[in-house]
């Protein structure tokens, strides 16, 4: 009988060696976790017919202006400088019941931004459905028809823990909890056997590295870079090997891998990890053929803005979200400006910092969009855009704002989506959300609906959740 311990050398030597496609890190803290669930997964079909296929969610860190992107709000430049107290809401039509409130209201962390700053970008109207977007986001303006605009967004996280609730649902006090892309990959079978179903790319930070939670680590994102010499740690041996000696190397970790299962028949976690190292050695070949661009045409490299500096990072991420998708990735998750609090945390010189974050995602979101459009694709594939908060509509320090959970704003297309559509509003100095309101885990609740899967029903008894962080199905802005 073949020696147990000498099975799991023999793994781990030829993992190290290159076999493995996952990061290697990850693969040997599954293999070595007791944290794997108990539970049975789902059998991977969706509850009810399924209107989307894939997800690409696209984050921004640290938190857009609403009243800079997709809400504008004339009544701050009416009344700039002036303060909260002084602004005659009373001229505005339709006052709702928030509006005494918002006289004595602080800000998300507490502080009496209370100046009202102007909007530091104008707005125009754009495509048939004349929908006013932000004149940062040219490229978004010219696939206006193809969004659902949500102007009601609200949070609880003053912080940029927001971040990790936005994906989650709930506040990092209140412990770990899987997040979006968690839910729909343990949820749903796969499409592509030799790919991995949840994928993320771009930095992110402590307090957002981990999905699966609860779930299990075999739930979290792959991490993936855009360097077709590199894409994955551990995804290449660590010197060539012909194909002979891989192809053999292979046949041997599923003998042993066999000799495990057959030892321990009922070991459900080995029979994940067996699962996992049998994709890694597939993604070998799968993973670097994904980040080779030069398979895209002059002019879709071009769409995608990979031959400007400003733009090729982002551009590169996405057209790689493209492909991921195209080949049957059913969740990729982008980060854009992450670090520390995010790119997108404009206390100071908001003009400067979102016009320079706009032009870096704006022509790459744009391609997105026509490139999944013009090939079929944006029907069965959800694109989202989202930050973890708003900015206030008064001024921090001279040319600032700060942050804001109250009212923000997030947009969502194709996979069942109505097209050319603006859902919920702020109040007339966006502060508050005040019609449609919409907690973040509405978002989720509607993805999740379009993607075939009642969150209910995944739910796992030994950890009930709260209604809030099911959410509600936006019915409005679903075709």
């Amino acid at each position: 009988m073949t020696d147990p311990a000498a099975c799991n050398t023999s793994r781990r030597f030829f993992l190290g060696n290159g076999l493995a496609g996952i990061a290697l890190a990850n693969l040997l803290r599954r293999d070595s976790s007791a944290t794997e669930p108990a539970w049975s997964a789902p059998d991977g079909r969706p509850h009810f017919p399924a209107k989307a296929k894939s997800v690409i969610w696209l984050f921004m860190n640290g938190g857009v202006s609403h009243m800079e992107s997709f809400d504008p709000k004339p009544m701050l430049n009416r009344y700039a400088g002036k303060t909260i107290s002084q602004t005659p809401f009373a001229e505005v039509q339709n006052p709702d019941k928030l509006a005494i409130e918002r006289l004595v209201v602080p800000d998300a962390n507490g502080n009496q931004r209370n100046t009202l700053y102007p909007m530091q970008i104008g707005f125009r109207r754009a495509g048939e459905s004349g929908i006013e977007i932000s004149d940062w986001f040219p490229h978004l303006a010219r696939n206006v028809d193809r969004l659902a605009i949500i102007r009601s967004m609200w949070t609880t996280d003053s912080n940029h823990g927001a971040q990790s609730q936005f994906h989650s649902g709930r506040h990092r006090n209140d412990g770990d909890f899987p997040n979006l892309g968690a839910w729909v990959h343990y949820g749903l079978g796969s499409l592509n056997d030799n790919l991995p179903q949840f994928i993320s790319m771009g930095k992110r930070e402590y307090w957002n590295a981990r999905d699966g939670h609860y779930l299990g680590p075999a739930h979290d994102a792959v991490p993936l870079r855009v360097d077709p010499g590199k894409p994955l740690d551990f995804a290449r041996p660590e010197r060539p090997l012909p194909a002979a000696v891989a192809d053999t190397g292979g046949e041997l970790i599923a003998t042993l891998n066999r000799l495990r299962a057959d030892q321990f028949p009922g070991d459900q976690a080995l029979t994940a990890r067996i699962a996992a190292y049998e994709l890694a050695f597939r993604m070998q070949s799968s993973i670097p053929e994904i980040f080779d661009f030069a398979q895209e045409t002059a002019a879709t490299q071009r769409l995608y803005g990979l031959e400007q500096k400003e733009t090729a990072a982002f551009g590169s991420q996405l057209l790689a979200a493209r492909r991921l998708v195209e080949r049957g990735v059913r969740f990729v998750q982008i980060q854009h400006g992450g670090g520390g609090a995010g790119a997108w945390d404009a206390h100071g010189g908001l003009r400067a910092n979102h016009a320079k974050n706009a032009f870096a995602v704006d022509q790459p979101i744009g391609a997105l969009l026509e490139d999944l459009d013009q090939r079929g694709m944006l029907a069965e594939t959800m694109v989202v855009f989202a930050t973890e908060f708003g900015r206030t509509p008064g001024s921090q320090g001279s040319d600032g704002r700060d942050h804001h959970i109250f009212g923000f704003s997030v947009w969502m297309a194709g996979g069942g989506l109505k097209q050319g559509t603006v859902h919920g509003a702020t109040d007339e100095i966006g502060f508050h959300a005040v019609q449609d309101r919409h907690y973040v885990t509405d978002i989720h609740a509607t993805i999740l609906h379009l993607l075939g899967l009642d969150s209910r029903r995944l739910e796992l008894p030994q950890r009930k959740r709260l209604d809030i962080d099911h959410g509600q199905v936006i019915d409005d802005i679903i075709a």
